[in-house]
């Protein structure tokens, strides 16, 4: 990809060494809490629906970015001065966007299926076929791998200023590559997504306030799909507004305003802190598999059972 030459360079500062343990920290609670809940899944549930299918790859993608996070670690330590190869740059890259987009992908998921069971009930319908389902997972698994790939391909690691740089915003020869990656990402990645899931929580409430007669049953089924979606939303807009709007402040910044390289320096360091909180999704979604789905609920008695 074509880049401009930017006539000014921001030199790339050491980040904070509390960056590199917190993240260390939420990565690996949260690998432990989803290589926890694939093994629910795996081996506790005896039958699988279209919401666990769904749940599962979510949890999947939680567990992504755990293998690159010691070269993170380590980036950060060394005072941002990449020490590994390229190719180790561009599969960081790759896996920490796979993780991070393949979860607000599946979180959408998961709000339009218990949004199609309350609002557009239908037993035929694709959304509730388990092995429409699969597909639909293998084709996101497609679309995020292909994408995060190129992102990685992209902006591959560079000089800057004597040190070796890779995902930083020190990288100003990779301005365009930056500004149009991002602007893909966030609509593509983000907003997208989160509209889907706004979408599917109104809709859900609108359906619960019309409707006069309705069973418990149904009643019960659709107050704890909208507890779903609601929990999805927050846990889509907590952990993931703020590296979005960060990433795109500082590339905006990159472009239009090369000189102002106080500001890209402290918004580098606000970016890679939202990378925690992003981070924070791994630890949170296996609460929505425990408040949202009642067979992984269930399968915590039958292992105390196994175990007495």
């Amino acid at each position: 990809m074509n880049n401009s030459s930017a006539s000014v360079t921001c030199a790339p500062t050491a980040q904070p060494v509390s960056i590199s343990v917190v993240m260390c920290l939420v990565c690996y609670v949260g690998f432990l809490l989803n290589i926890f809940s694939l093994w629910v899944f795996s081996c506790r549930l005896p039958s699988w629906n279209a919401g666990t299918v769904l749940q599962f790859n979510l949890a999947l993608s939680d567990a992504l970015v755990a293998p690159v996070t010691p070269l993170l670690a380590v980036y950060f330590a060394m005072g941002n001065d990449w020490h590994f190869k390229s190719l180790a740059c561009i599969l960081t890259i790759a896996l920490l966007s796979s993780q991070f987009y393949g979860s607000t992908i599946f979180l959408t998921l998961i709000s339009f299926q218990r949004y199609k069971v309350v609002v557009h009930y239908d037993k035929s319908s694709k959304m509730n076929n388990k092995s429409f389902t699969k597909k639909l997972c293998a084709a996101v698994w497609v679309f995020v791998l292909a994408l995060s790939l190129v992102y990685g391909f992209v902006i591959p690691s560079t000089k800057v200023g004597g040190v070796c740089q890779c995902l930083s915003f020190s990288q100003t020869s990779l301005t365009n590559s930056y500004f149009i990656m991002n602007c893909v990402l966030a609509s593509v990645g983000f907003l997208l997504p989160l509209s889907i899931s706004a979408s599917c929580y109104i809709r859900v409430t609108n359906a619960l306030t019309r409707r006069n007669v309705i069973t418990p049953k149904s009643l019960k089924v659709q107050l704890k799909s909208q507890r779903m979606i609601r929990l999805c939303l927050i846990i889509f807009s907590v952990c993931f507004l703020p590296m979005n709007v960060i990433r795109t402040t500082a590339v905006v910044l990159m472009k239009f305003y090369p000189k102002q390289c106080h500001l890209v320096h402290h918004i580098q360091t606000a970016y890679y802190s939202s990378w925690i909180v992003a981070g924070l999704n791994s630890c949170l979604d296996p609460m929505l598999y425990y408040f949202g789905s009642q067979n992984f609920r269930e399968a915590f008695p039958s292992f105390k059972s196994v175990k007495k």
